[in-house]
């Protein structure tokens, strides 16, 4: 009996190292590692690559007339917070190459920029005065180009005109003015409608 007693003494005390064994061994099994799934770049610039309108093939003899206000006058911080308070000014802005907004520029106009700091939705407004001799040339590129839409001003004193795509784009002519307006935020021309309002009420007379 008490060899008996022995032996299943020793088998308990073999079970239990092993037991520990198996403990210690699945500790030394590394855990696995968690998929690193990158973050996401927050407040991406949403801004369209190039003008889908293509500039009137004309060149105008008479010289541009420098339009003479700044973006703070095209729209003001009180008309841009109304708008969206989540605008606020671009100033890496610079119109792209082949752009309505880079040939208001060369024309002695002023080109501005906003972005929205929550989705990154950049708003582009140009505004020039061009060569006399140029402007009915644009009205017709516009006309072909997009829809007349008569809810930015009352023709023929405002002519505006609205075409859809990967950025919302507005032409509007008023006298002697050009305006450009381009965002992906604009998908339809209501979304454009109070902007436009208000930069066509900080126009000076002409």
């Amino acid at each position: 009996m008490p060899s008996l007693t022995r032996r299943s003494g020793l088998l308990t005390a073999t079970v239990a190292a092993g037991l520990v064994a198996s403990v210690a061994l699945a500790g030394c099994t590394p855990a696995p590692t968690p998929s690193k799934t990158p973050a996401a770049s927050a407040h991406a610039t949403k801004t369209p690559t190039t003008s889908a309108t293509p500039l009137p093939a004309v060149t105008p003899t008479a010289p541009p007339t420098p339009v003479g206000i700044t973006c703070d006058q095209v729209l003001t911080l009180d008309q841009l917070y109304a708008y969206n308070p989540n605008f606020g000014a671009d100033p890496g802005y610079t119109p792209q190459d082949g752009s309505l907004e880079k040939k208001i520029a060369g024309w002695e106009g002023v080109a501005c920029a906003w972005k929205n700091q929550t989705s990154g939705d950049v708003v582009q407004i140009a505004i020039a005065k061009p060569p006399s001799d140029a402007l009915e040339s644009l009205k017709n590129a516009a006309i072909t180009a997009a829809k007349p839409v008569p809810t930015y001003g009352v023709p023929p004193q405002v002519e505006g005109y609205f075409k859809a795509g990967d950025a919302g784009q507005v032409q509007i002519f008023r006298g002697p003015y050009w305006i450009v307006a381009e965002s992906v935020a604009f998908f339809e021309p209501g979304d454009a409608a109070p902007l436009m309002g208000s930069v066509l009420g900080n126009l000076p007379a002409s």
